[in-house]
């Protein structure tokens, strides 16, 4: 028999986490400690996400990867014994604590000091990024466990010093060198590696919203669960998933209420047969450009001359330019269906030139003829996006009534992590190859390196979109860069944009010409060590690339379409 090449092997992993998840899913309950949960450690030490970093090395516990699993996790997931994955509950009159992630929109809720429920409003993508960061925490919670005991059973002294420090609310001097010194002990790190983290994790254990308990709090709660574990097996760690949750699967309950409260306002607004475009991007950079130049007229301030260094000076000002820009066809729909997906409506129409940058090239006289509307959506996560623009494209509207949507354009601009440049690079999609599935999507994109500025670093080519932000290999990376696929970067949603965009057409509820344009930033480069999402976000870097695509988004609305040229 023919071996498997490392890539072959990591891609069969990544569909047995999923084949398994997917299971678990109808079976309706996993204990991560058990045989089954053991598997999917098994699948995810074997493609080894690169954002998980160390995780594979059984000698040392994987610090970055831990940042961004509690980043992205409740506070106290780590010392839960009772996680509950459901669809339709409502806790809104109930005295558990809200929870919400620093870096992760989701909705959790604290329903005793060992418990916490989810509830899913994502579809399974978020479900399988629950369940990878669960897999993965697990995984780093043994390593403690065998790090700090003996074979007799009992425990080393450090482990006994962390018990004092995790009690402990504040830390300092050399007590707290002392305490990191003897956690990096147990945690197979360095003193400066366990340092880094330590900050980094008591930084936002201190802010107001306290999204996490600090590392020493974590590691000790991760350590204990284990040893409880060992101690009485009757106690493992369980996760449940709901029959509600079951239900949903491939239904768009949050998606269809979400759409229909977007189109009552249309329809109250009387704006339901105006041209629309629809943006899917960040809740800020389309406001800005659209408003930006204007507002600081306003306030009597000088408009930079360089369109960046605008956005920079506006970028903080965020309340005072909503209220400005309520005065010229702004309105922000917040969302009430749970899909966390928050809406912008700008109505062209009512603006004033005044309010353009200069460097934004604009027809005035095209924007008072065609009146186009631009409805700009937040960023869906992973197969969320189909339902959502399935649902806003499908014809039924507010109260059963029929409304055909006019979109004329749909643009998607997304962060994504480059195969073939670095941070901050631009992507332009010519095709979404859906991994670990036989689904294909040839791209038909309305943007060419010319509209973008003159030597900016930008790839044209197809893009990989992936169940998610863990479930990534860099051996399968490769292959889909070097190989003919020649894929240029990897994203979780314009796989998903393209289906729903494909049956809108294919059913009748948008023209076939309807103008699609991807363009994506570069936010990590997961071929390159230190270089994946966990090392953390761009900050600044992602200024330029972000407002960029939106320029290019705006004008290619605000101009009239360039027409087509026939070379014979």
């Amino acid at each position: 028999m023919k071996e498997l090449s490392s890539s072959q092997r990591a891609r069969l992993a990544i569909r047995t986490f999923k084949t398994i998840a997917d299971a678990l899913v109808l079976r309706g309950y996993y204990r991560p400690s058990g045989k089954t949960g053991d598997k999917l450690s098994e699948s995810l030490m074997t493609f080894d996400p690169e954002i998980y970093g160390s995780m594979s090395d059984h000698r040392m516990v994987e610090l970055q990867g831990l940042e961004y699993v509690m980043d992205r996790m409740p506070r106290g997931i780590e010392k839960c014994t009772r996680i509950i994955l459901t669809a339709g509950e409502d806790f809104r009159d109930t005295s558990f604590e809200k929870v919400t992630p620093l870096k992760r929109r989701r909705h959790s809720y604290i329903v005793s000091d060992k418990e916490i429920c989810f509830v899913i409003s994502r579809g399974m993508t978020e479900v399988y990024d629950i369940l990878t960061h669960l897999t993965f925490l697990n995984i780093e919670a043994q390593k403690v466990q065998r790090q700090i005991c003996s074979k007799d059973g009992g425990t080393c002294p450090e482990w006994h010093d962390l018990e004092k420090s995790a009690a402990q609310q504040t830390i300092e001097g050399a007590e707290l060198d002392q305490a990191i010194w003897n956690l990096s002990i147990i945690l197979g790190r360095t003193y400066r590696e366990t340092r880094d983290s330590f900050d980094s994790l008591e930084k936002h254990r201190l802010q107001p919203e306290q999204s996490n308990n600090g590392l020493f709090s974590i590691i000790y709660s991760m350590g204990q669960r284990i040893i409880e574990e060992v101690a009485s097996p009757k106690d493992l760690l369980t996760v449940y998933f709901t029959p509600s949750l079951q239900e949903m699967i491939g239904l768009h309950r949050y998606a269809s209420i979400w759409a229909e409260n977007v189109k009552h306002y249309l329809v109250k607004h009387n704006l339901q047969e105006r041209k629309t475009h629809i943006v899917s991007a960040n809740m800020h950079s389309m406001k800005n450009l659209f408003y930006g130049a204007g507002y600081l007229k306003a306030q009597n301030k000088a408009v930079p001359k360089d369109l960046y260094d605008m956005i920079s000076e506006i970028r903080y000002d965020d309340d005072a330019l909503n209220k400005y820009a309520v005065k010229y066809g702004f309105t922000y729909l917040e969302d009430t269906s749970e899909s966390n997906i928050d809406v912008m409506i700008i109505d062209t129409a009512a603006n004033k030139p005044d309010n353009l940058h200069e460097r934004i090239r604009c027809d005035f006289d095209f924007v008072e003829k065609e009146k186009p509307l631009i409805l700009v959506i937040d960023y869906a996560f992973g197969a969320q996006a189909f339902d959502i623009l399935d649902e806003l494209l499908d014809p039924n509207g507010p109260s059963g009534k029929t409304m055909t949507f006019d979109a004329v354009s749909i643009s998607i601009m997304g962060k994504a992590g480059t195969l073939c440049g670095n941070k901050g690079d631009i992507m332009l999609a010519t095709a979404h190859v859906m991994e670990g599935t036989p689904n294909n999507y040839i791209v038909a994109n309305d943007l060419t390196i010319e509209n973008f500025d003159e030597g900016y670093p930008i790839h044209v080519g197809p893009m990989v979109t992936v169940l998610g932000t863990s479930l990534q290999n860099r051996d399968v990376l490769t292959r889909f860069h070097t190989s003919a696929w020649k894929a240029v970067g990897l994203e979780m949603e314009g796989g998903h944009y393209q289906r729903a965009i494909s049956a809108a057409i294919i059913q009748g509820h948008i023209a076939s010409d309807v103008k699609t344009r991807y363009a994506y930033y570069a936010s990590d480069n997961p071929l390159h060590i230190g270089e994946t999402l966990a090392a953390g976000s761009m900050g600044a870097e992602g200024v330029v690339p972000t407002y960029m695509i939106t320029r290019v988004f705006l004008e290619k609305i605000i101009n009239p379409p360039v027409a087509a040229v026939c070379e014979s």
